[in-house]
């Protein structure tokens, strides 16, 4: 039997009729942006994120873009971003009128550190975007320490990190503003395009409801140039249902990363180690080997799905050439040419890690 990368279609299964029930529900209102739905779930992923506001928008990118403004952000302003992340942390950036400046990973992270952020400040730096990839939750904490002095904000991009925590703060409450998207391969999914933006900060909450809606309080009125991005009732219906599914969800893929060890899988390739009081969500179960397209091969070959992430760095695709670093990014190299994820998903069991383990064994032997 064939072992996709990723258990969507047996998640909405286990929540199925759950989800159909919140669709209808939707469709019998007739309220289908924005809302009595939409409000609930934003008050609902506040309370589980610790947080005082949460304000849907359209998708992923855009909360990054409007988290940006949020805080200031514009032309003339530098923002360090890791180049090891998925091209939308950095493609919000020039959107504000803003320069991306690419930061180095520690390449067993996969995660900004304070020394790499350090590394790539500039006297125009007015954000920093750490993002916590695959799972991980970045150090923002230690980060904090550099940047409060020097007055810069931390947007967190907690996409691919919903039902994480460090230190018992979830994934998505540490940054000044934090955004996420929703994309149905997400841990935290609808079943479209969905995002949102965290923030304990009144002001800064009231700025999103505004710049998601055309930059109006009361549709009359324009005080911004905003974004239409707003998120539509069907699918915050749908996230009410997986969010209650979330801590659950969380704790198998932990379970699955545990059964992974168990099976012998160190001893083939470098694991996620997850440091003092991080609980790692495993939106991706990422390796570090040192061929990863053998690797990959291997396991296509017995029906298992595995894929090396960000291969090309963001400072190297063609849109963002213009704003490379003139330094070495070492962590950034190794990182992108290490790196294979595996299976990962709540609804795998021991047998997949099994499986996995049994033929890269056999591969490497």
């Amino acid at each position: 039997m064939a072992i996709p990368l990723f258990d969507l279609g047996p998640r909405l299964r286990e929540v199925r009729e759950e989800v159909n029930r919140a669709i209808a529900g939707v469709v019998d209102s007739g309220q289908f942006i924005l809302g009595p739905e939409v409000e609930a779930f934003e008050r609902e992923l506040a309370a589980y994120l610790g947080v005082r506001h949460v304000v849907g928008v359209a998708n992923g990118t855009d909360a990054i873009t409007i988290g940006l403004r949020m805080l200031g952000v514009g032309p003339g302003d530098d923002v360090v971003v890791p180049s090891f992340t998925f091209y939308a942390s950095a493609e919000a950036i020039p959107h504000t009128g803003a320069r991306p400046v690419f930061c180095d990973v520690d390449p067993e992270t996969f995660c900004v550190t304070p020394e790499t952020i350090e590394r790539a400040l500039t006297p125009a730096t007015r954000a920093v975007i750490p993002v916590d990839l695959f799972g991980r939750v970045a150090p923002i904490a230690a980060l904090r320490e550099v940047l409060e002095p020097r007055g810069i904000a931390i947007l967190e991009d907690a996409a691919q990190a919903a039902g994480a925590s460090l230190d018992g703060r979830r994934a998505g409450s540490l940054g000044d503003v934090a955004t996420f998207s929703f994309f149905p391969s997400k841990n935290l999914f609808c079943l479209g395009d969905g995002g949102a933006i965290a923030t304990n900060d009144d002001a800064l909450a009231e700025s999103a409801r505004i710049l998601r809606f055309h930059g109006s309080r009361d549709k009359s009125t324009f005080d911004e140039v905003g974004w239409n991005s707003r998120l539509d009732a069907i699918q915050a219906a749908v996230l009410r249902v997986t969010l209650a599914r979330l801590d659950d969800w969380s704790a198998r893929r932990r379970a699955l990363a545990e059964a992974y060890e168990e099976e012998g899988l160190a001893e083939l390739a470098g694991l996620p180690q997850p440091g003092p009081g991080e609980e790692p969500a495993y939106h991706l179960y990422v390796l570090r080997v040192s061929d990863p397209d053998r690797a990959a091969a291997a396991l296509s070959e017995a029906g298992i799905a595995a894929r090396s992430y960000y291969r090309v760095p963001t400072h190297e695709q063609p849109a963002m050439r213009a704003w490379a670093p003139a330094v070495e990014l070492p962590g950034t190299r190794e990182a992108a040419a290490t790196s294979l994820a595996v299976p990962m998903g709540p609804t795998f069991g021991a047998d997949v890690a099994r499986r996995v383990v049994e033929t890269l064994r056999a591969a490497v032997s």
